[in-house]
């Protein structure tokens, strides 16, 4: 049973920022790190998959929307995300594989938590959407066949990092290390012997932008680097897109 986890999510193909973020000591020296889907989709799609297949056994990878999206368009699925098509035509064999066998959710015990949940939207629906300000009845619908014992459930998806109680259950979003919204870095959080901390990377992101430029031939890799690694978007901004896909109208 694991004490310390590191929870990534969203890298989105940002070889640089997973760099970093996996150069911290914490997650460095985490007993295993969980990868919260969306591992993929952007400039950079082999090198960060090539990245996280490289820790092995340290790292447990569970599926997002994007990474079923990519997997879908290789078997010729139609797609309007520009950056999903050209980065599913980067990949593999191997690395599709890779992603159509990812799991969602998982469930591990981890020390001072107990049984904890990782998903990427909801437990229920690698799309679905929650927020931190989300209403307790939607909560309580898209955690209706979570088992009681568990406790703990980390997400992703919404690229915006918080800690809250759901009716005594505690959830977490890491935020997103590829695609930040409100402040720019790598955002990871910690479960370490009971408690839980959210933590930010602070990246070089003029350096980081470059090195997706350099890194990549995805043609939009210029914009698409100044736009998300620069988190030019609010995290308030985000929340007025994301807000009715909660259900609150």
């Amino acid at each position: 049973m694991p004490r310390s986890v590191a929870v990534l999510s969203d890298i989105h193909g940002v070889r640089p920022a997973l760099d970093a973020v996996l150069a911290e000591p914490d997650v460095a020296g985490a007993d295993l790190i969980v990868v919260t889907g969306d591992h993929a989709a952007g400039p950079q799609p082999v090198a960060v998959l090539d990245r996280l297949q490289s820790l092995g056994g340290r790292a447990l990878l569970v599926r997002g929307n994007a990474d079923r999206e990519l997997v879908d368009i290789a078997g010729g699925a139609e797609c309007a995300h520009e950056e999903s098509v050209w980065a599913a035509a980067q990949l593999s064999a191997a690395h599709i594989a890779l992603l159509a066998g990812l799991p969602h959710p998982v469930t591990l015990d981890v020390e001072g938590f107990g049984p904890v949940l990782f998903c990427h939207g909801t437990p229920r629906d690698d799309d679905e959407v929650v927020l931190v300000d989300s209403r307790m009845p939607r909560w309580a619908e898209v955690f209706q066949d979570v088992p009681d014992e568990v406790r703990t459930v980390v997400c992703g998806h919404t690229h915006m990092p918080f800690v809250r109680l759901v009716d005594r259950r505690l959830v977490i979003n890491p935020g997103s290390i590829g695609m930040p919204y409100g402040r720019a870095g790598g955002h990871w959080a910690l479960l370490h012997d009971g408690p839980v901390t959210l933590r930010r990377t602070v990246i070089d992101v003029d350096a980081a932008c470059a090195a997706v430029v350099s890194g990549s031939t995805y043609p939009a890799r210029q914009e698409w680097a100044e736009y998300y690694l620069r988190a030019a978007a609010s995290d308030a901004e985000a929340l007025a897109v994301f807000g009715p896909r909660d259900g609150r109208g």
